[in-house]
């Protein structure tokens, strides 16, 4: 019997999820309440081509077919114990998969109509359905496993069931810790930002122009192309001093500009609904000058001198000086593999700056301020400490435990997902199409005693 993956095929990528579908529906598998359609099977067989260089192995459409039913099983599952997943929430994945698919198209819109052959309206309907059945088959697939940990021993007796000869090779590897400072903005570029925001707001309060044209036309952000439209959102979605202001608002009510870590806004209440709200806005990043830039190099140098000279500890440096935004300042200042989540990184796999600032130093050693631009597009600069470095070598529990315990863990939650279908599959009505044939993977499905073929 395959073992049953934890990744579910229907969240492999957003191309499946907005992927085109042909008229083949035929339903060829039932699990439970839930219809296995041909269409399905025939749109992962085609995705998984295209995202592989040779010929598919000769089980693929069997494999793909068996993780289909393992969803649908799931989802039924999902069903009967009345779980919930709120319309907020599928708004907010479907519109951050259609901002993912844009971006892959320069944020064209003509280009995404021509491609899906309706607009991003039509498509979220389209798929609004299929998206909340994933997302349900997502929240009982963590029920099974939530509760899922291991034990030192555990790790030690996963670890020691591996083949001396198979145990994996690791490249050297290295920790670093940043301290980041962000520029702060002159005064000067802070009031013309914020003017050009009450120019903006009085057109649209008092000259009655359109919020959403004007956040086209001048919003610094990805939502501009949608008119500074942000979907509907929990609170706690958004930055403090944002949500703040927006859940001050009326309906069709236009704020004063405020500021956040991200720039300065306007923002506008386009509806409420129990404790989620509607906005959209229009943001404006002020201008950062060289003699802003500058300022920050001489602040970071400052704070690299005081470490040097054994005034304060780096992990001190960290929590008194670092920005407070960055992903590593509630982690001592110790940057996160985003590929693996634990500390190390393969050296090939460091961002080039880092790369090489961090080739030649010494361990404990301390780099002068780099500056580095975030995805958004602002500038910051951090000063780099070499913190760890390990030659190449065999995996072992002294120096890869984190690895090992990670690789464990996983290892049980296969076993247990796998235990888990097993079991219901012989509590759930199951039924195929009596031209399904030639895959051995399902024979745990065909033999369970309430399987049969359809007529």
């Amino acid at each position: 019997m395959m073992k049953y993956l934890l990744t579910s095929i229907f969240l492999l990528c957003v191309a499946v999820l907005f992927a085109q579908k042909e008229m083949l529906d035929k339903v060829i598998v039932t699990v439970g309440g839930e219809m296995v359609l041909l269409s399905e099977v025939e749109e992962q067989v085609s995705y998984t081509k295209s995202q592989r260089a040779g010929a598919l192995p000769p089980n693929a459409r069997c494999a793909i077919l068996e993780q289909l039913m393992v969803n649908k099983l799931l989802l039924n599952q999902a069903k009967l114990d009345s779980i919930v997943v709120k319309d907020e929430d599928v708004e907010s994945q479907l519109t951050a998969r259609i901002e993912k698919i844009l971006s892959y198209m320069n944020g064209d819109l003509k280009q995404f109509e021509d491609y899906y052959g309706q607009g991003v309206p039509e498509v979220k309907e389209q798929f609004r359905q299929e998206l909340k059945a994933q997302l349900l088959v997502e929240k009982i697939r963590a029920q099974v496993m939530e509760k899922i940990a291991v034990t030192p021993s555990e790790v030690r007796a996963f670890f020691q069931k591996i083949p001396k000869d198979s145990l994996p090779y690791f490249n050297s590897e290295v920790e670093i810790g940043e301290i980041v400072h962000k520029p702060v903005i002159n005064k000067e570029q802070k009031r013309l930002t914020i003017g050009k925001l009450d120019d903006i707001r009085k057109r649209i309060v008092e000259g009655g122009e359109d919020f959403a044209a004007l956040a086209q036309k001048y919003s610094d952000d990805g939502s501009a192309r949608a008119g500074g439209d942000l979907g509907w959102a929990k609170r706690g979605k958004y930055v403090s001093d944002f949500e703040a202001a927006a859940y001050k608002l009326q309906d069709n009510e236009v704020s004063p500009v405020i500021q956040t870590q991200f720039g300065f806004h306007l923002l506008q209440m386009l509806g409420r609904r129990g404790n989620s709200i509607h906005v959209r806005h229009i943001l404006i990043r002020p201008e950062v000058t060289e003699e802003d830039l500058a300022a920050a190099r001489h602040y970071l140098d400052s704070v690299r001198m005081l470490i040097l000279h054994d005034s304060i500890s780096f992990s001190y440096a960290v929590k008194r000086f670092g920005h407070k935004e960055a992903q590593s300042f509630n982690n001592d200042g110790r940057m996160v593999n985003p590929s693996s989540g634990n500390t190390f990184f393969e050296t090939g796999d460091l961002d080039p700056d880092i790369y090489f600032t961090v080739d030649t130093m010494k361990v404990g050693k301390i780099s002068k301020p780099v500056e580095y631009t975030d995805p958004s597009g602002d500038i910051y600069y951090r000063i780099i400490q070499l913190q760890t470095r390990t030659p190449p070598h065999r995996a072992s529990l002294a120096i890869d435990y984190s690895k090992i315990q990670k690789a464990a863990i996983e290892s049980k939650r296969n076993e247990t997902i796998n235990k888990w279908v097993t079991d219901r599959i012989g509590k759930t009505f199951v039924s195929f199409d009596r031209e399904i044939s030639g895959c051995p993977s399902l024979d745990v499905w065909v033999n369970q005693k309430s399987a049969k073929p359809k007529p």
